[in-house]
């Protein structure tokens, strides 16, 4: 894992993991750079509930910790980010409730990117890189060579996502990347296949 330890950007999509919370815990474990909780599936309450347990375990070991698309339970908890879709929340309105938190947004071309980047995102996450099974109607492959356009013309850091294992993920690196995104392959990284 250590390969991994400084570009690994953890997801926990609480939909798909056996034990949300017991992933996480692997991921700080093998020193992720970071930490993302994904749950598009649960209630509000269960899902500030997990978030507040996930941010615990991420400031005891000194992880960022991001929420997917929920503003108002990444301010609740204090997280260290919020991350947005191209359906969620715009960065000028969610800054509006989480104030100068870290924003990340997904993007899917180049002009969304650039767009993000614009529009005042702190983290740009671009893909799907590879062919992804996590989405249900995922957005076409961009691969790596768009994705090398893409950290060649915005500033913010740009965390590369969809379909990255543990075989493919130095080409996103290799292209300019500075995070790889995980979700699906996430024990497969930790060793835990």
């Amino acid at each position: 894992m250590s390969r991994w330890a400084d570009s690994l950007y953890a997801i926990i999509d609480a939909g798909a993991a056996e034990d949300p919370l017991a992933l996480t815990e692997a991921a700080l474990s093998a020193r992720c750079a970071m930490v993302q909780l994904r749950a598009k599936h649960l209630d509000d309450r269960a899902f500030l509930g997990l978030a507040t347990r996930a941010r615990s375990a991420c400031r005891r070991a000194g992880v960022p910790f991001v929420v997917n698309d929920r503003a108002d339970i990444a301010r609740i908890v204090d997280a260290d980010g919020l991350h947005l879709g191209q359906d969620d929340l715009e960065v000028r309105d969610a800054r509006l409730v989480v104030g100068d938190m870290q924003i990340g947004v997904s993007t899917h071309s180049l002009e969304q990117a650039t767009r993000a980047a614009r529009d005042g995102a702190d983290l740009i996450a671009f893909g799907p890189i590879f062919e992804t099974l996590t989405k249900e109607n995922p957005d076409p492959v961009v691969g790596t060579r768009l994705l090398r356009q893409v950290c060649e013309t915005v500033v913010p850091p740009v965390v590369a996502i969809g379909g990255i294992t543990p075989e493919n993920a130095a080409a996103p690196l290799a292209a300019g990347a500075r995070f790889v995104a995980v979700i699906s392959a996430l024990p497969r990284f930790l060793g835990k296949h």
